[in-house]
């Protein structure tokens, strides 16, 4: 913690006793007496609260803060600025590679002034789990796991190399190497404790646990009580050096929990109808708080799949206060006696502890009785779009008829193992027919509809018992009755964690699922992140031979267009169960709710609530998950097998960086860079780079997935000696910025409404008019010393807290983007990067203005003395002379955020103040 000067105006420092250890603390009740009652203030603003009362500093934090928080409670909102400082920060190596390459790159420039380097170093505790590398490219057998694991030391050990000396040359950094788990359910198992303790200018100090982490589903964590979200690399990479999380108070959303779930129903199926109704209510950039005596018979596991979707459902984080769920979860998960006595101790003594009857103010609220919550998936590309099991058939009949998600290569070349399609994507179902494929010796019909990925992954559901187990015995009943997976489906079983394997295997449900297939593949994030694999390569054949639209159906959070697969246009969420249940149909169009899902052995049909396990018989299978099992795979969780302890590094306080690496460059950003920085120029005559629509994501702007040889990305890869075979995935290249400068805006489903018709990561050239990459374009620009500008519609950079998107658009050129809204992460992580957010206002928008692309972009106003959320000149200048202005909003809605974009951004910020001091 920190050693700041800690100021204690409302005198609210306390003393807690628990087990004969006193710790001090931020008492918020003797705040109270001071700022007003504040017993109805939501439960995750009182952790805000304590956090600034802890770090009053009169600089950062002082009693104004703290008046402004007991005012929400009048009105239920506040535009006051808070510094947050959370307790310590989570990574994935997806996500915690580039963060990592910054901070190296940061010791380089602060050598290269004259300083010594190992000042860049984490003052949080930092924790980056590697989840996110492992690759479903053998599945279906017994070996599947030694032979995934095995691949990704090869493929992935420049990579890994660079963590291992990441890990010996930052103080306060931990690394859990690769085959342990998803960073989001290690942290829910494991790394997170509730309340922390730290020194504080020589006091041991007990506050709330709190965090960021560089994954958007960092909030599954507030199921445990613990309030934390996801951030764009760069923030977490200011937070681990020191800065505060600048944010306004947020308004917070109440949602009402009563009744319980009805016989058959999944903590899945919850979360898709949560996810369904705050998307609808509008909960962007809010907190959304659970309430309500439907809680006290929720376990920790539901709450976190509930918690784990806040990104799905738009909000910063969904919290979920602390009561005694909590304690038998921490019970479970093997902590210890002490953390458990102090965490009842502290949270009780502030407030912070869920009482019965309790309902505190909230901005709105609304409500759910999980009596109401019927079977679900959501699909096909979103995961707010909630459909009823029952009329999934329909739906993707509907989808059909409207021509939505064919799959077809560029002038019909088959791009095989993995490759994506670019352009010329025909989106007429007409001629959308059955393929014959050849598949272990037998010839095999793959209709529309297929289910080709079939795969049980993801935080979202993994971390939970219940749906695991009901997995497993809906397996064993299948198996019981000769059932088979279909043999086009790709089948695979990823957990969260290796306590799920021992939970599996206690309970025999594990042989079940290898009888279907859903074998071990790996530990980690791989579907839900386009970790997928080739499908088998006549399958790939028939889908882009036949023009076939076929369906994965994961167990995961995300599936947005283009993350699961590129030839795979219909991605449907659902929980583990209705996973294996669409393996044994194969096909989207059997409405698995009536239609039978195979037949046994006799001939006789078999059907889905023939098979579904009863709460009762999940209960018993879930009384099989013991403690000694975390105790057991938690005891060396920072250890690693042999082939991560061989890998040997050079002790230094600089690395080493290699011309020759394809995954680990010395990035760009601070060459040249100055103690003063230069003032923000207006933008003058910018050409527009990229014409968007509405929710665009961050895969959009920056996948994550493969790429084809023929893409920008591939030719480097190429003509740097890298066979196809190994160009691995955008996600994992992230520490070299060549690879993810030329993939940025190059998702295989991005639309370009420059172009008519034309799929994929395309521009046109303006004024030549000529189509090309759109990397290729931004550097002819760049060439001609063109300013760009990328303009698009509504909820501009959902999805993943992705910090590539934010540096691609940089490097490209990209000086601003003009949207109709933003998601909140994404935002940040723009001005972070020292790229300008702006919004059009009232009925201002790119329709309205009839761009086309072929105008150029002036903005004026910059170079003055900007405030949070001023307005600013646009002009258009179209190509038959006419000129149009209107008035856009500078999206920089804090102070801090005023000085980072002037910085040209936060790192940036952060070195100068290093230097000079």
């Amino acid at each position: 913690m920190s050693t700041t000067p800690i100021k204690d105006s409302l005198n609210t420092r306390d003393t807690l006793t628990v087990d004969d250890r006193t710790y001090g603390y931020s008492s918020l009740p003797a705040a109270s007496r001071h700022i007003g009652d504040l017993s109805r203030l939501p439960y995750s603003l009182k952790v805000l609260l304590e956090n600034l009362l802890r770090n009053e500093d009169g600089i950062t934090v002082e009693p104004g803060h703290f008046e402004a928080m007991a005012a929400w409670m009048e009105n239920r909102r506040s535009d006051t600025e808070i510094q947050f400082r959370p307790a310590r920060v989570l990574m994935q190596d997806f996500t915690g590679v580039p963060a990592v390459v910054d901070l190296a790159a940061m010791r380089d420039a602060l050598e290269a002034a004259g300083s010594d380097p190992a000042r860049i170093n984490p003052i949080s505790p930092v924790d980056l789990v590697i989840d996110h590398s492992v690759m479903v490219d053998n599945f279906g057998d017994a070996d599947a796991f030694t032979d995934n694991v095995s691949i990704e030391m090869q493929r992935n050990r420049e990579r890994y190399e660079f963590l291992r000396w990441g890990q010996q040359a930052f103080a306060n950094f931990r690394v859990v190497p690769p085959g342990t788990g998803i960073c989001h359910q290690v942290n829910l198992e494991y790394l997170a404790k509730t309340v922390w303790t730290g020194d504080q200018n020589g006091e041991v100090m007990a506050y709330p646990d709190t965090l960021v982490g560089t994954d958007s589903h960092t909030t599954m964590i507030n199921g445990l009580g613990v309030l934390g979200w996801g951030v764009g690399g760069i923030e977490a990479e200011a937070a681990m050096l020191g800065q505060p999380v600048s944010m306004l108070i947020p308004e917070v959303v109440g949602f009402r929990i009563t009744g319980a779930l009805r016989e058959g129903m999944t903590a899945t199926d919850l979360v898709l109808t949560v996810t369904e109704m705050l998307r609808k209510r509008g909960v962007v950039g809010k907190f959304v708080e659970f309430y309500g005596d439907g809680l006290a018979n929720m376990p920790v596991a539901d709450r976190a799949t509930i918690a784990n979707m806040a990104p799905e459902y738009g909000a910063t984080c969904g919290f979920f206060p602390v009561d005694e769920q909590t304690l038998n979860y921490l019970r479970l998960t093997g902590r210890d006696d002490h953390q458990i006595a102090l965490v009842e101790a502290y949270c009780k003594a502030q407030g912070l502890w869920r009482e019965d009857n309790h309902e505190p103010v909230y901005t709105d609220t609304l409500a759910l009785d999980m009596g109401d919550v019927e079977a679900s998936l959501a699909g096909p590309k979103r995961p707010q779009d909630r459909v009823s099991l029952k009329n999934v058939k329909s739906s993707f009949e509907l989808i059909m008829q409207q021509g939505e998600g064919t799959a077809s290569a560029p002038e019909g070349k088959f791009e095989g193992e993995g490759g994506q399609t670019a352009v010329g994507v025909d989106n007429s179902y007409a001629h959308a027919s059955s393929q014959l494929c050849e598949l272990g010796g037998a010839s095999v019909r793959l209709d529309p509809g297929a289910v080709v990925i079939a795969a049980i992954t993801s935080c979202t559901n993994t971390s939970n018992p219940s749906v695991m187990m009901a997995a497993g015995l809906l397996a064993q009943k299948a198996v019981a009755r000769g059932l088979t997976t279909r043999p086009w489906v790709k089948t695979s079983l990823a957990p969260g964690s290796k306590v799920v394997t021992e939970y599996l295997a206690a309970s025999g449900l594990q042989s079940a699922l290898d009888s279907l297939g859903f074998n071990l593949v790996g530990y980690g994030c791989t579907t839900c992140i386009g970790n997928s694999g080739p499908l088998p390569e006549p399958i790939e054949k028939a889908v882009v031979t036949g023009d076939l639209t076929v369906a994965s159906v994961l167990s995961g959070n995300r599936n947005f267009e283009g993350r699961v697969h590129p030839l795979v246009k219909t991605n449907w969420l659902a929980s583990p169960p209705l996973v294996v249940a669409y393996a044994l149909a194969g096909n989207m169009r059997v409405d698995i709710s009536k239609e039978p899902l195979g037949f046994d052995s006799d001939g006789e049909a078999v059907y889905l609530s023939d098979l579904w396990p009863s709460q009762a018989e999940v209960a018993e299978a879930v009384a099989q998950v013991k403690t000694a099992m975390f105790s057991k795979e938690y005891a060396a969780v920072f250890d690693g097998d042999a082939i991560w302890q061989a890998i040997e590094v050079p002790d230094s306080k600089v690395y080493n960086w290699s011309s020759e690496s394809t995954y680990i460059q010395h990035p760009p950003y601070f060459e040249g860079m100055q103690p003063t920085p230069e003032p923000v120029q207006d933008i003058n005559d910018a050409r527009v780079l990229a014409l968007l629509g509405d929710s665009v994501t961050t895969d959009h702007i920056s996948p994550a997935g493969s790429f084809s040889a023929d893409s920008p990305a591939g030719k480097y890869l190429s003509e740097h000696g890298i066979s196809r075979t190994d160009f691995n995935s955008y996600g994992s290249r992230r520490g070299n910025h060549q690879v993810m400068m030329r993939g940025t805006f190059a998702n295989v489903r991005i639309r370009n409404e420059m172009l008519d018709g034309v799929e994929g990561g395309y521009t046109r050239h303006v004024p030549s008019g000529e189509q090309m990459a759109i990397y290729d374009a931004a550097m002819r620009y760049a060439e001609e010393k063109t300013p760009l500008v990328v303009i698009a519609g509504k909820e501009y950079g959902t999805g993943s807290s992705r910090d590539w998107a934010a540096k691609g658009t940089l490097l490209l050129g990209v000086r601003a983007v003009i949207a109709e809204s933003y998601e909140r992460i994404h935002r940040s992580n723009l001005i972070g990067m020292g790229v300008l957010p702006l919004q059009f206002m009232d009925s201002d928008n790119r329709q309205s203005l009839k761009l086309t692309g072929d105008e150029s972009i002036s903005i004026a106003g910059l170079g003055g003395d900007l405030s949070p959320g001023q307005t600013v000149e646009m002009q258009v200048d179209y190509p038959d002379g006419g000129r149009k202005t209107c008035s856009v909003r500078v999206r920089i809605d804090t102070a801090n955020e005023i000085v980072y974009y002037q910085n040209g951004g936060i790192l940036h910020y952060v070195l100068r103040d290093m230097m000079a001091s």
